[in-house]
């Protein structure tokens, strides 16, 4: 539940900072439209400087706003109600702007002129501003507050007007003359239109809203998908590399056959048995879990891959199924890297000897099993002489023993020949090495 709670934690913070890095660069982009806005209308109104002058303070006015906005974003100031009183701000600004500015200041005109012009746009640009936040509360909050601001104008605009014009004044078939007249007259209000404009309005608040949440909704379930991979991945990793624990994952759970020259280093604890009477299966376990740790990391570091932990046997692969065009030389340096390691330290207190076969060779590797599971495997001869070879250090009184095939594709001559041995399955005698 706790692990649970965490997670919900940590996409809904993952949330906010989007939330955040969008209205960051809604507000970017409501300055750089104020400044081309305020502009164009200050010099197509040129010729009137106080209507200049006000566009231009207007614009000035709306920039402080956001800059103020974007300061106060992830600081210590900023609450979650904060953006919804800055959109709340901008609606209310330009409301008031449409209810109590003339269109012209030498002409006496209706306030309610300003709502024949083309200024509501500018309602749905603050609404898309809102988007950016990627909040469906703030969009729809956008849109309530745009209508509210809208209506609210042009009520009161139309307050003290005695004489009122509407569309039912122009009737259901009106002729030419009588429509012009009553459209174009000064008196004419056209409530109904003002309705229609809200509704619409709300309608796209209500539209990008849903885009919105099912857009979360996306991204919180591809977030669980990934926390759930990751998940996966990381408990999987303990029973197997990581390396094929992603690619089974990839693959749905099965890795295909593949056919590779690889080598494989085959190690195995001497004396082990003897000294798991001596200290007991607990202990054993403990000591076991140390050294695996260690021997991992020597091998992972080197391009290798521990495919398989067998009792007190570790069997790795190098180019399988990692690829690695140098896995020979990788091989021996992780050899001489194990052996260096159980000599500089002990585990969980005990010291520990080892013997490593390696061998080159063709090898498949493949999910091998049956009854519902399944395992990531190598096999084949390479695989075999490896394994022959570790056992066969008891005999050569060696701690490392090496296959010719390893040894002909490196150019290092620090090995020692000890002999030429029968493998079943091969026809002919093969030389073995060992570390000088």
């Amino acid at each position: 539940m706790k692990t649970k709670l965490r997670y919900n934690q940590d996409i809904e913070k993952t949330f906010l900072e989007a939330e955040q890095t969008g209205l960051r660069v809604a507000i970017k982009g409501r300055i750089a439209a104020l400044i081309l806005l305020g502009g164009f209308l200050s010099i197509t109104r040129i010729g009137d400087l106080s209507v200049a002058f006000g566009y231009m303070g207007a614009a000035f006015g709306f920039s402080l706003l956001g800059l103020a906005h974007y300061h106060i974003i992830a600081s210590r100031f900023d609450r979650s109600w904060v953006k919804y009183i800055f959109v709340t701000i901008d609606f209310a600004v330009l409301s008031i702007l449409l209810a109590t500015q003339p269109l012209y200041d030498s002409t006496p005109l209706p306030q309610v002129m300003m709502f024949r012009t083309s200024y509501f746009p500018f309602y749905f640009v603050i609404l898309g501003m809102a988007a950016f936040g990627l909040s469906p509360r703030l969009v729809l909050w956008a849109g309530f507050s745009g209508v509210v601001g809208w209506l609210g104008a042009f009520t009161w605009a139309i307050r003290n007007m005695p004489n009122q014009l509407d569309w039912s004044d122009i009737g259901s078939n009106p002729t030419t003359e009588r429509f012009v007249s009553i459209f174009l007259n000064p008196n004419f209000v056209g409530m109904g239109s003002r309705v229609q404009e809200s509704f619409a309005y709300i309608i796209v608040a209500l539209l990008i809203a849903v885009v919105i949440w099912r857009a979360r909704k996306t991204v919180y379930r591809q977030l669980e998908l990934d926390d759930q991979r990751r998940t996966i991945t990381e408990v999987f990793a303990q029973y197997v590399p990581e390396e094929i624990a992603n690619s089974l994952i990839a693959d749905r759970g099965l890795l295909e056959p593949v056919e590779r020259k690889a080598t494989v280093l085959f190690l195995d604890i001497a004396n082990f048995t003897s000294m798991m009477e001596k200290v007991g299966p607990k202990q054993t376990v403990t000591i076991l879990n140390d050294f695996f740790e260690q021997c991992t990391n020597c091998i992972s570091s080197n391009n290798g891959v521990v495919t398989q932990f067998i009792g007190d046997a570790v069997m790795a692969t190098f180019n399988m199924p990692i690829e690695d065009p140098e896995h020979e030389q990788h091989a021996i340096n992780a050899a001489q890297q194990l052996l260096e390691l159980v000599e500089t330290r002990k585990f969980d207190g005990h010291p520990l000897s080892i013997r490593i076969g390696i061998a080159t060779g063709t090898v498949i590797g493949g999910s091998v099993g049956g009854g519902g599971r399944q395992c990531y495997t190598v096999y084949g001869d390479t695989v075999n002489l490896a394994s022959r070879l570790e056992s066969l250090n008891k005999e050569y009184h060696t701690n490392v023993l090496v296959s010719e095939t390893t040894i002909s594709a490196m150019s290092s001559k620090d090995f020692k020949e000890m002999g030429h041995i029968d493998v079943r399955g091969l026809s002919k005698p093969v030389s073995v090495y060992t570390l000088t």
